[in-house]
């Protein structure tokens, strides 16, 4: 073979099958005897549920079962979902029980669930299910839930507060009391949601002879999905086994253990048969976790040459009705908004609120874009008080290449200290200047607004923690086929893990990615896994298979050196083989050396060697490691429409050592879609009582094809030391900077009218709103 595959910019393996229409999803799978499921889902925002009447939809032919809370096994009556990820400052921790007890806390929470022969019928008789609810007063917005006198989103509460958390650095009330300058913000941050091409499905398989359970699930975990089942059925680790088919997309909510599960498993338990349940799309927008709507006041102080001093302020966050991800998600946020600047004074209070809303957890980005627009929004506000050139602020605050590690004073979710291993931030923003031509803009702008046009450019700069722990694990193994294969718990969705630890592993035998089978997501071929979300799959899992091909590409050169009578240094792995250096002819096949590796029946094993041609390894980082990007986006804005066009996008991105660059490109791209989509598209409306007035594509905005520029990407290769393969993530690194780089564009452009944008996503009809107010103001 003799090309190296780790750097080259491979086809995915992937791609074949999903272009000949060979892709096996969820909903491909058909298994003997099959049922199909339909949940009846609560159209109020609050409500007492007094009763329910089944009769209508039993009556109904073709009609399994209908269960409701009371019909459910014990175990799941007792026990409400698991919440994975609890910390002290969650004093509200609320979980859902798989079905509504008596009590609603949001529209599309689930109330019964109907099998059915077919899923025609299912849905037809879920429609003749007869709940009777008692409305409740509903709070849907996360400040008026905070209000004296408002009604508590789980009934018997005090509050609906979930939580309190504030992160501190240094003396922040010192670093404000002399600063030569303050500036306040309020900024509001929309809810909005993943919106994958294929929605959450399940299939539940029980098997009454050998007591077990067989999922299928379109998840981001594996066994984190099983781990969640093992804590809600009286059922032993061998006895439920979870497998995550081709998944398309998941971008953090479907890594999450919805209620759906335990149901679609319950029904399978009592009829003994499969049962499938695919979410529709009105479900997707009504049920699905989703992100978003945070308040932030802050401040920032500089003094006279605009260095950081200090920034404090408030963080109020919607939780929605429940807690599936604790704080996770607006810790994270608090904990980027220092991002790739000094800021040697730092008080956020963070407050995690209850709605009658769905819950909020991850999507892609997982709260950084939010921190992101925060401080770089205040960045734009200090150049523009003090009259300095944009990049020209962030220059004179950047964390220096020399003072890496560089520990910024906060604890991050992972529980360890903020720490940025690596990285040179002033390079990477200098870089995607450069490539936009950034000198030569004002230049252009002037030009621009002598034709009657406006264009603005912003910047945006991040830092992303990556590769978050616990561990994700790999076992690599030679088959007595002389096969290569890689098993891992990490579930990808769309992120070519089966190409790109292909590429770590064959460079460790000499062959290539064709050669190794690489296979994922299955709770029976590896005991433990996390799943991939946070960007943190090629950190965790592509160590664990660098470490675990490094065992056995040595064992097989222990075993052939016994057969070839030669020292192991003389031996070479090459297209299949192990021979001596400089002597091809000389050699083993891996086949040959699986096959002695596995021993004679009978015979005893030389040497002491462990049977087999397999090692298992478990990457554990002792932290996260820290990737960052620069996007530079220029615009043009219909001062009469409010329509916004991006001209351009450039995005420097430092993800360390690059395992397939084209693999990354991809990455950053899409991350891109999901930025432009947050500054400009995306928004989840309720009404004051919880009820979702955006539940299709006619109401909520995506990004179309048009919308997306073609996006302009640097390379930069930092490597961290915190790993084997000096990686860092790369697969939100698109999304987190483009959203604040959106919106100063935006601002940028309309300056000579004075308008301030605090908000996003921001809208044609928003844009010219603000054209008004400032106008109205001027004449004032």
């Amino acid at each position: 073979m003799g090309v190296r595959m780790f750097g080259a910019s491979v086809k995915r393996k992937e791609d074949p099958a999903f272009l000949s229409g060979k892709g096996r999803y969820v909903d491909d799978i058909v298994l003997p005897n099959m049922a199909y499921a339909a949940f009846v889902r609560s159209p109020f925002g609050h409500a007492r549920i007094n009763g329910i009447d089944k009769s209508a939809a039993l009556a109904v032919p073709g009609v399994l079962a209908v269960l409701a809370y009371d019909d459910l096994p014990e175990t799941l009556k007792e026990r409400p979902l698991p919440l994975f990820v609890q910390v002290a400052a969650l004093s509200q921790p609320k979980m859902p029980y798989t079905l509504a007890v008596d009590e609603v806390r949001y529209v599309g929470e689930p109330v019964a669930v109907v099998v059915a022969e077919s899923r025609y019928i299912a849905e037809d008789a879920a429609a003749l299910v007869d709940v009777d609810y008692e409305p409740l007063p509903a709070v849907a917005d996360c400040l008026a839930a905070l209000a004296p006198g408002a009604p508590p989103v789980h009934a018997g509460s005090d509050n609906n507060v979930a939580a309190r958390m504030p992160s501190k650095i240094g003396d922040v009330e010192a670093a404000f009391a002399g600063a030569p300058h303050i500036f306040k913000e309020r900024i509001f941050q929309h809810r909005g949601g993943a919106f994958f091409m294929e929605c959450r499905g399940a299939i539940g398989s029980y098997d009454p002879v050998l007591n077990s359970l067989l999922m299928y699930i379109s998840s981001q975990g594996a066994h984190r999905i099983k781990r969640g089942l093992l804590d809600l059925f009286d059922l032993g680790d061998h006895q439920i086994r979870v497998v995550t088919p081709d998944v398309g997309g998941g971008f953090g909510p479907k890594g999450s253990l919805y209620v759906e599960y335990p149901a679609v498993a319950a029904c399978s338990m009592l009829l003994g048969r499969p049962v499938k349940w695919i979410e529709d799309r009105r479900e997707n927008f009504v049920a699905t976790h989703q992100e978003r709507d945070q308040y932030w006041d802050v401040e920032i102080a500089v003094d006279g040459n605009a260095k950081i001093l200090g920034v404090r302020g408030t963080m109020t966050h919607d939780n929605g009705a429940y807690t599936p991800w604790g704080i996770v998600l607006p810790w994270i946020s608090v904990a980027t908004v220092p991002g790739p600047y000094v800021v040697p004074a730092f008080h956020i209070d963070m407050i995690s609120v209850l709605t009658n809303k769905v819950p909020a957890t991850p999507v892609r980005g997982a709260g950084r874009p939010q921190a992101v627009v925060v401080m770089e929004r205040l960045m734009d506000r200090v150049a523009l008080e003090l009259g300095l050139d944009p990049a020209e602020v962030r220059r004179r605050n950047f964390i220096q290449p020399e003072q890496m590690p560089y520990k910024v004073g906060l604890i991050f979710r992972d529980g360890r200290p903020v720490t940025y291993d690596s990285g040179d931030y002033p390079a990477c923003q200098a870089a995607a200047l450069d490539a936009i031509g950034y000198e030569g803009f004002r230049a252009r702008q002037e030009k621009a607004r002598q034709e009657g046009r406006y264009i603005g450019i912003g910047i945006g700069n991040a830092v992303e923690g990556t590769g978050l722990g616990p561990y994700e694990g790999a076992t690599v193994r030679v088959a007595t086929n002389g096969r290569l294969v890689v098993y891992t718990g990490a579930t990808p969705q769309g992120q070519s893990h089966k190409t790109t630890l292909a590429q770590i592993a064959a460079d460790h035998f000499g062959v290539g990615i064709d050669d190794i089978s690489v296979e994922t997501s299955d709770t029976a071929t590896i005991s433990l896994g996390v799943g991939s979300f946070a960007a943190r799959t090629a950190v965790n899992a592509g160590s664990s298979v660098h470490l675990a091909a490094t065992k056995v590409a040595e064992k097989i050169k222990l075993v052939a050196a016994d057969m070839l009578e030669v020292s192991p240094d003389d031996l070479e792995l090459k297209d299949g083989f192990v021979h001596v250096k400089g002597v091809e002819e000389v050699r083993k096949s891996f086949r040959e050396v699986a096959v002695k590796a596995i021993g004679m029946p009978g015979f005893s094993m030389a040497g002491g060697l462990e049977p087999g041609l397999e090692h298992t390894a478990y990457f554990t980082p002792d932290q996260s490691t820290y990737a960052n990007g620069t996007t530079v986006t220029e615009v043009e804005v219909d001062i009469e429409t409010g329509r916004v066009k991006i001209l351009r996008l450039v995005l420097a991105h430092d993800c360390g050592r690059v395992i397939n660059p084209l693999v990354v490109d991809g990455q950053i791209v899409g991350g891109v879609a999901h930025g432009v989509g947050n500054a400009l598209y995306e928004r989840l409306v309720y009404d004051d009582e919880g009820q979702p007035l955006s539940t299709n594509f006619g109401e909520y905005l995506l990004p179309l094809a048009a919308d997306v520029p073609r996006v302009e990407i640097v390379h930069q290769e930092t490597p961290s030391p915190l790993n084997p393969l000096g990686i860092k993530g790369a697969g939100e690194g698109g999304t987190i900077p483009t959203t604040a780089s959106v919106i100063g564009a935006i601002e940028d452009a309309l300056s000579p009218f004075g308008v301030r944008i605090a908000e996003a996503p921001i809208s044609p009809q928003r844009i010219v709103e603000l054209l008004g107010e400032a106008a109205l103001g001027r004449t004032r």
